[in-house]
């Protein structure tokens, strides 16, 4: 269950993140309301993981899916930039989640 918390929590974060960007600087209320409650919810679920996984695991994999998701929301939604670099670096986080899952 504490898989399915972490998760939950990493993909709460990259929807606070996106919101964040979307409040321009917490001046939109409604954009702004919602990183709000789905930074607690994201923090609140990562609480829970943490019940039972290592606070190493834990956190990298929660920071490791909001990393990846965020550069994948910004690609695709946002239209940023996806050189080759940056889509080598997300598949580097992405290996280091699963070596963090399987360790």
């Amino acid at each position: 269950m504490s898989w399915i918390y972490l998760v939950s929590a990493g993909l709460l974060e990259v929807v606070w993140a996106y919101f964040m960007k979307q409040s321009d600087g917490f001046t939109r209320l409604i954009p702004t309301s919602i990183t709000i409650i789905t930074m607690i919810a994201s923090f609140g679920l990562l609480a829970l993981a943490m019940r039972t996984l290592p606070l190493s695991t834990a956190y990298t994999v929660w920071t490791g899916i909001g990393a990846v998701g965020a550069f994948l929301i910004g690609t695709f939604l946002l239209g940023e930039p996806a050189n080759m670099m940056r889509v080598v670096a997300a598949l580097l986080i992405t290996a280091g989640l699963l070596i963090m899952k399987f360790s």
